[in-house]
């Protein structure tokens, strides 16, 4: 295992584009002409080039691709009994074009959950079998995800008497993920959050309302039980915070800046890092970055997932130096919003020569501004 640890200057936030191969195969196995053997022969090939790629480019942190999963959230959904899915949620996504892709289906629990097999561990165990130059970092949604878009509905009441018995329940779950990841040899781990950004926009909040919560309350819990998660994690684990309003194939679900969470998440919560979601002006501006305090970096997400377009570096780094009049730039890092494919299949925003560059651009204005990556 690598020696080095985060933070890095130079950062991503973990899903890659599928290869066509891999998609194929996943197809076939669901039509039952491919069986599990040779599905997991494929993935594992894949797995293994997507890891060589980020090694070849210089990326000090390595995910697997989540070349495994269906989507960015599915590690967990497929892992655990009782997740059931409702076609309806709260936010829709949109498009810059002013098109609406409807509501994504939410999860919930419709019956008392139990894991399975692991979220993210066996992912995790093959990627640091490879070896890779750079240190393996592990990925999963985080638990807020499971509650945020549904609220109330999103646990049967014969399931859970209430919201505290569902959120134990998570915790739970989610230590005993966190466990087998540190005796795995995870010292990276990184918990996705549509949830918390998604409760800085204006509209969810009036929705949280409607529904007889209280969206300042839902940020103090989702923060504690992130917290009461963490606190099984070694000393030597860096947990991580990746933040961003929705992305699936060009499209999100929300806007506005991270001022109502600021305080209670940059400032209060447990985790060494954030990956935060910057690229265009519904993330607001950098003033929430000065709840920060000493020990902890945030990752500009400066670098667009959402387009092809290349950013300018001139203008990448103007942002940079923005952000450095709010917090120390010994605080801060560098990388894209989100990952490059959060769901799989056909139709997604960039391709793979779009995305070598887009990490070649946060790998050069890195070493440009802090001398390192």
């Amino acid at each position: 295992m690598p020696l080095h640890r985060p933070p890095f200057r130079a950062e991503h936030v973990g899903s890659f584009l599928r290869p066509d191969r891999l998609l194929a195969a996943v197809r076939a196995h669901r039509a039952g002409s491919l069986d599990d053997a040779a599905l997991r022969a494929v993935q594992d090939d894949c797995v293994a080039e997507i890891v060589a790629f980020q090694d070849r480019i210089g990326l000090p942190s390595i995910t697997d691709g989540e070349f495994r999963r269906r989507s960015w959230s599915a590690g967990v959904i497929d892992a655990l009994d009782g997740v059931g899915l409702r076609r309806e949620g709260m936010l829709n996504f949109k498009s810059e074009t002013g098109g609406d892709a409807g509501v994504a289906p939410s999860p919930y629990a419709e019956a008392p959950l139990a894991r399975r097999r692991p979220m993210a561990a066996d992912e995790f165990r093959f990627l640091n079998g490879l070896s890779p130059r750079g240190l393996p970092k592990a990925t999963m949604a985080s638990p807020s995800v499971l509650h945020f878009f549904l609220g109330p509905r999103s646990f049967a009441h014969g399931a859970y008497p209430d919201r505290d018995a569902f959120f134990a329940d998570l915790v739970r779950i989610y230590r005993e993920e966190v466990m087998e990841l540190a005796a795995a040899g995870c010292r990276y781990l990184q918990l996705d959050d549509t949830a918390l950004p998604c409760n800085c926009d204006a509209g969810a909040r009036a929705a949280v309302a409607a529904r007889g919560e209280d969206a300042d309350a839902l940020t103090e819990a989702y923060a504690a039980m992130i917290d009461d998660i963490l606190t099984v994690r070694p000393a030597e684990m860096t947990a991580a915070v990746h933040m961003c309003r929705g992305n699936l194939k060009g499209m999100w679900m929300a806007e506005g800046g991270y001022e109502p969470i600021a305080e209670r998440v940059l400032g209060g919560l447990d985790a060494d890092l954030f990956l935060m979601e910057y690229d265009t002006e519904r993330a607001g501006d950098f003033l929430p970055l000065r709840h920060l305090p000493a020990g902890k970096t945030a990752v500009l997400g400066l670098i667009s997932t959402k387009t092809p377009r290349l950013e300018k570096r001139d203008d990448v780094i103007r942002r940079i130096e923005e952000a450095a009049r709010i917090v120390p730039i010994d605080r801060l890092a560098l990388g894209p919003q989100c990952g490059f494919a959060s769901a799989g299949g056909g139709g997604q925003a960039l391709g793979p020569d779009d995305t070598a560059r887009k990490l070649e651009l946060v790998l050069d204005v890195a070493r440009e501004v802090w001398g390192a990556v």
